[in-house]
């Protein structure tokens, strides 16, 4: 269950979700999160090609006496109105090599221009450390009965809460950054952008719609009464998106995460040109074909093998393990 650096920080360390708590400065205040009172333990992991790095490291100053926390450092992508002034406001080049008509610089940027996306879990447990360590990875093809069997049995025995999902549903959280919401409690849903968008260009666009109706957990539970919830997520969704943001639904990648990271049915809304987090073969399921297949079988996803990937810590690849179906 998956995500670098993604959508639900700032909610999950609230409320431990699992274990997976993300947050920007919940213990502490955002803003206010003595950064430079950290001192690095361990570099959890690191991504040279999502230019992303995870810190465990510990609060020394006088309020946080040794707390640990994980701190994500993320470059964020360049924006066309800052490209003129990047290029010619206080710019210095350092030339690295130079070859005929090729040659490779340093650029060195003021402060202003080259931010880096600082997400901070504080206080960070221990499953907050395990959750960002680099850690192998499993495939498991899940069929309707190990669902039954394992996985049902053990998502209802942990204590996964999503009461960040209700806070926004309900308008206690959030609220000012709704997009679009059809308020019906069977069909209806809520589309909110995703926390890994920073909203200030197009080509990352990436929205996650939560619909109202509670007790849906994941692709698992969806059945033909739920087409009407289903269309007009994808109808009303990509009516929203052309009409605020420009980007037609023939330009929208549309799916649902299985397993999702949460268990609360919602569905990503990602610019297509986006290599978004999660939208590989084994975790994303296009919408469009999830509503098809429950048109020809109300209860295919009740029967179907669905895989998915677990990382090697995770206490559900142990219960497929003991089962036998690793």
């Amino acid at each position: 269950m998956a995500e670098s650096p993604s959508a639900k920080r700032k909610r999950e360390a609230k409320d431990g979700e699992n274990g997976n708590a993300e947050s920007q400065g919940e213990g502490s205040g955002a803003g206010t999160f003595p950064l430079a009172d950290i001192s690095v333990r361990k570099v959890l992991r690191e991504s040279a090609r999502d230019k992303t790095i995870f810190l465990h490291g510990q609060v020394n100053s006088a309020s946080g006496d040794g707390t640990d926390a994980v701190v994500i450092l993320e470059k964020t992508p360049f924006q066309e109105e800052n490209i003129a002034e990047l290029l010619k406001k206080h710019t210095k080049l350092q030339l690295q090599m130079s070859n005929d008509i090729y040659s490779t610089y340093h650029l060195y940027l003021p402060p202003e221009l080259n931010e880096i996306k600082t997400t901070v879990v504080y206080p960070a447990t221990e499953k907050h450390l395990q959750k960002y360590l680099r850690q192998e990875l499993c495939l498991i093809q899940e069929t309707g009965e190990d669902y039954k069997k394992i996985t049902l049995p053990f998502i209802e025995s942990q204590s996964f809460s999503i009461q960040w999902v209700y806070n926004i549903l309900e308008k206690k959280a959030e609220a000012d950054r709704i997009i679009y919401e059809n308020p019906d409690p069977a069909h209806g849903f809520v589309l909110i952008p995703d926390l890994k968008w920073n909203q200030k260009q197009v080509d990352d666009l990436y929205l996650i719609a939560i619909c109202h109706c509670r007790g849906i957990k994941s692709l698992r539970d969806l059945t033909a009464e739920h087409l009407p919830l289903l269309r007009n997520i994808s109808r009303e969704g990509k009516e929203a998106i052309v009409k605020r943001f420009g980007i037609g639904g023939a330009q929208l990648r549309v799916y649902l995460h299985y397993q999702p990271s949460y268990f609360h049915l919602h569905v990503h809304f990602t610019a297509l040109g986006y290599d978004a987090p999660g939208c590989t073969v084994e975790r994303a399921h296009l919408l469009s074909d999830v509503i098809d297949h429950l048109e020809r079988d109300s209860q295919y996803y009740q029967k179907c093998t669905l895989t998915f990937a677990l990382r090697a810590d995770e206490p559900l690849l142990k219960k497929f393990q003991e089962a036998g179906r690793v």
